[in-house]
């Protein structure tokens, strides 16, 4: 079933699937800001849908939720929340819910924990999958990381566009993306290196999204990350968010280099709360629920029924 939730202006695009209306309900929140993974997880993870009632959102200005009439100035951290907040009221109430499920990858798993935060009484537990925890420095992690990788590889070409880049934080959005092309190339985005755009548009297009509507959600996902740059740049969950009360499970890529998979473990070890378990996935990155699908579903399910 899809419908649109109007959240202050924006028309919030919601697909809801399932096979028994009485499961427990699931949540996915995307990365980026304005990372259309939706169809992702719905070609990759879909198993998944056996199992629970999984909602699949396009956070405002992203994907199917982006229009160009939009005002930019909405795209920030407080209005997602607020939009979280308003989407789970929602489903609480249609779905006959006191509390739901938060599944949350990269800047989705960092909206989590902030949500969570703020409204433990609406959260059944949240899964945080390759959170985001300080922006700054998981710039410099990634950059050290590349940097290093060019140097042990010899690869000079990316050893100079390094230098031209400069440390961060960057001028530019395009700047930021090439560190992370740089980066996926050398393991730390995808470790197993897949050819990522045939990966990508196999994922896309098996979750049923139309060749034409590409362009407009890689134009919505740029139009996100300039616009929230320095608010993601100044977050540091371990000042933010210190204690979650709710159960919070950390599900981390041994070899994530772009969401520094060794700052998100600092900050579970630091992180208080009523239960955490941190699950390691020794053959992903940063695209855990793409890299290692049947382990993932696997580990969410049983993770679920033993609650």
């Amino acid at each position: 079933m899809t419908e649109r939730f109007n959240v202050d202006g924006a028309e919030l695009y919601l697909l809801t699937r399932g096979q028994d209306r009485r499961a427990p309900v699931v949540l996915w929140l995307h990365g980026g800001p304005g990372g259309p993974e939706g169809p992702l997880f719905q070609y990759f993870n879909r198993d998944l849908e056996r199992h629970f009632v999984v909602i699949y959102w396009d956070q405002r200005g992203t994907g199917r939720s982006f229009s160009p009439q939009s005002d930019p100035a909405r795209l920030t951290i407080a209005q997602h929340i607020k939009d979280l907040d308003a989407i789970v009221d929602h489903l609480r109430q249609s779905l006959g819910r006191g509390k739901i499920v938060l599944m949350g990858h990269s800047w989705g798993a960092t909206l989590g924990v902030l949500y969570t935060r703020e409204h433990p009484e609406k959260v059944e537990a949240l899964f945080a999958i390759s959170p985001l925890v300080n922006g700054l420095a998981g710039q410099q992690k990634e950059y050290d990381f590349v940097s290093t990788e060019a140097k042990r590889r010899s690869d000079y070409r990316a050893q100079s566009r390094l230098l031209e880049i400069g440390q961060p934080p960057y001028g530019t959005v395009e700047q930021l993306l090439e560190v992370e092309d740089l980066s996926n190339k050398f393991g730390g985005v995808f470790h197993i290196q897949p050819n990522r755009t045939l990966l990508l548009l196999r994922g896309f297009f098996g979750g049923l999204v139309k060749p034409w509507e590409l362009p407009r959600f890689f134009h919505a996902n740029k139009v996100s990350l300039t616009v929230m740059n320095k608010e993601l740049l100044d977050l540091d969950l371990s000042r933010s968010a210190p204690r979650i009360e709710v159960p919070v499970y950390f599900l981390l890529g041994r070899y994530d280099c772009h969401a520094d998979a060794t700052l998100a473990a600092e900050y579970f070890e630091t992180l208080k709360g009523p239960y955490k378990k941190l699950i390691w996935f020794e053959n992903s990155a940063h695209n855990i629920p793409f890299e290692e699908p049947n382990q993932f579903n696997d580990i969410v399910v049983q993770e679920l029924r033993m609650r």
